[in-house]
């Protein structure tokens, strides 16, 4: 089965996350690719890693169109955070499959656009249609899914962190404190004041303090865990690391728990899972580099009466792009597995 596919904004980071992987995935046959900043220039002069595998691809112009003169099968948008609410209503057809890797479908109360991402939802009949692309929580809602909004990475790292012990009913689902720490190309790759390497270089700086984006996203995902509101006190870190995720979470239990007890129902919960690795010991970014490889674990601290749970994940392939591509393998009805790395660079 060759499924064409099309990514619009290719240009950024999360774009040429999708491009690495693709151009290792069996079934997914890339075929247009745009960036709107970059049109008419060779993808392997902005990004010379991937010259190999594309050294003659040209970013193109999107315009009405693109999908069905090309067409597409599957359409990834890599597009900043509200743009995509202009475009994909014109790339629903009823047999394509769309894949948004920012946050215009994530969240299912319209309402809670304004009041976190400034403006209005502009599409919020589509909000009910969109899927929630975690495979490890939405497996089954995924399976044939037309839209598809693929998660956050801090909020991908939290949810999964904590949703089993949510479901499992061992902690409180109010109350939760999720302190995460972001490599530096979670920003993007425009260039940004606070995002130069002598801004970012032995600094480590907490951002968005109370009001940052992924909060009501978190909280979405715990409610579903838990089956009843959930409440997240979220404070995001940017960290002086190029990739990578690592998110410390901290949560009442609501009775007796033991370490060992916490981690027997990560155990539950992920060992089926292909790319979630239950740890002993606390978990490192560096261990998953470049791969789809979560690592968890949990303690049960007797002293203060506190569950922490910790999580570590590359921001740009379990947290985006391999994220998104795992979620349209199980759509498409694919190999889960198919085209995402299973093993972490290391050192």
């Amino acid at each position: 089965m060759t499924v064409r596919v099309g990514i619009i904004g290719a240009s950024g980071f999360t774009g040429a996350e999708l491009l690495r992987l693709l151009a290792g995935h069996p079934d997914l046959e890339l075929v247009v690719a745009t960036g709107d900043s970059q049109a008419g220039n060779r993808v392997a002069d902005l990004y010379p890693s991937l010259a190999v595998a594309y050294p003659d691809l040209v970013f193109a112009e999107n315009r009405a169109g693109l999908a069905d003169d090309h067409e597409l099968d599957l359409v990834f948008c890599g597009l900043p955070h509200g743009t995509s609410q202009a475009i994909v209503p014109g790339l629903l057809d009823g047999r394509r499959t769309v894949v948004d890797l920012a946050a215009d479908f994530r969240l299912k109360d319209a309402s809670l656009y304004p009041q976190w991402y400034g403006e209005e939802h502009t599409v919020p009949e589509l909000l009910a249609d969109s899927v929630y692309g975690l495979p490890e929580l939405f497996r089954e809602e995924l399976v044939g899914a037309k839209l598809i909004a693929t998660p956050g990475c801090y909020v991908t790292t939290a949810t999964l962190a904590l949703a089993p012990l949510l479901a499992a009913g061992l902690v409180e689902p109010t109350g939760i404190i999720v302190d995460a720490a972001s490599g530096v190309s979670g920003a993007g790759r425009a260039p940004k004041a606070t995002t130069t390497f002598n801004a970012v270089d032995e600094d480590f700086t907490a951002y968005g303090v109370l009001d940052h984006r992924h909060t009501p996203e978190i909280e979405q995902n715990l409610t579903h865990a838990a089956g009843e509101p959930a409440q997240v006190l979220f404070t995001p870190h940017l960290a002086p690391m190029n990739r990578g995720i690592l998110a410390t979470c901290y949560a009442r239990p609501t009775r007796a728990v033991t370490t060992e007890s916490l981690r027997v129902t990560l155990h539950d919960a992920y060992d089926p899972e292909p790319f979630v690795v239950v740890r002993e010991s606390s978990p490192s970014t560096k261990a998953t580099l470049g791969s789809q490889q979560v690592h968890v674990t949990a303690f049960a601290d007797e002293r203060t009466g506190w569950v922490v749970a910790i999580a570590a994940l590359d921001n740009l392939t379990k947290g985006a792009s391999g994220g998104a591509i795992q979620a349209a393998n199980v759509a498409l009805g694919l190999d889960e597995t198919a085209g995402l790395p299973l093993v972490g660079l290391y050192p």
